[in-house]
């Protein structure tokens, strides 16, 4: 399979590699970017796998809770300077209103919904905001939680937007404080899972296949029988656990105990159960690119 300059640059802008090496793993491997990344990582030269899709667009996530149901909505807009309108945070806000009384099943069921205080639906006010606003804004995604607790939370005025579920005994303060304290922690570390058990065996065989290539081509390893490189592999999956599981996670306000273990903290000094359910990370304009800049010029000339 062929691959353009704008591969090399995606893989690069992935990977942190340089374009050369990036242009050799995309030959290597016929074009395909989820194979190119395996083949940099076993190469040693991209040192672990980020997620695939960079920050290239605008617009707003939002998180809340209206009436006891969790909302987070990404809507996204040409420019930056456009997800600080007001007009436009109030169509966000109306989404998530939206999302939480009438749950749609998808983005069609939620464009024909009706749009709060208007006779409009939403896919028209949205028309109406883009005459006014000038600019284009469409929703991308958005996700519910009916039952349980939940907990919203909105970084930096709009750039991520978490929302935490969770099912308790008896909800009060401290419940709410954990419930922020976790959003945050989502916020800033982007876990992948939420419990070690929720990984799939496909990711841990793939991680493993990875990470023996590499084991083997380290120096350092070359007397190892491949019995004890298996060894040392697994257990440095055993750790990796700790960076791609939120309860498994270090608890970022204190990091001598896991995210799990705080929970458990909590429900026993509140006196009742606390579980994590799940948890929905939005980053705007991830895994979108926005437009073609001067570097695909640069790179261009290196394929051919």
């Amino acid at each position: 399979m062929a691959f353009s300059a704008t591969d090399v640059k995606n893989l690069r802008e992935m990977t942190g590699v340089g374009m050369m090496d990036c242009k050799k793993a995309l030959a290597a491997s016929d074009g395909d970017m989820d194979k190119a990344v395996e083949w940099l990582r076993e190469k040693g030269l991209a040192a672990a796998q980020k997620k695939a899709g960079r920050i290239a667009a605008e617009g707003m996530a939002y998180a809340a809770v209206i009436d006891g149901i969790g909302v987070v909505v990404e809507v996204n807009a040409e420019s930056d300077f456009v997800a600080k309108n007001e007009k436009f945070v109030d169509y966000v806000k109306g989404v998530a209103e939206v999302v939480a009384k009438c749950n749609p099943a998808d983005l069609d069921a939620l464009y024909e919904c009706k749009y709060p205080g208007s006779d409009m639906t939403v896919k028209e006010m949205q028309n109406d905001r883009v005459l006014v606003i000038g600019e284009n804004i469409h929703v991308r995604r958005f996700a519910r939680y009916a039952t349980g607790t939940s907990v919203a939370y909105v970084h930096m005025g709009g750039r991520i937007g978490v929302l935490v579920n969770m099912e308790v005994g008896e909800c009060s303060d401290a419940v709410i404080e954990l419930g922020k304290d976790i959003a945050m922690q989502i916020a800033a570390m982007n876990p992948t899972y939420l419990d070690k058990s929720d990984v799939t065996e496909e990711f841990i065989a793939k991680e493993k296949e990875i990470r023996l290539a590499q084991a083997k081509q380290d120096p350092k390893n070359a007397t190892k029988p491949d019995a004890i490189l298996e060894k040392i592999v697994m257990g440095g999956i055993a750790k990796f656990y700790k960076e791609i599981c939120l309860l498994q996670q270090p608890f970022v306000k204190d990091g001598d105990v896991s995210v799990e273990q705080h929970v458990a903290n909590v429900a026993k000094a509140a006196g009742t159960t606390i579980r994590v359910v799940g948890f929905t990370r939005f980053e705007k304009g991830e895994g979108i690119e926005k437009r073609q800049d001067n570097l695909a010029e640069e790179i261009a000339k290196m394929v051919k």
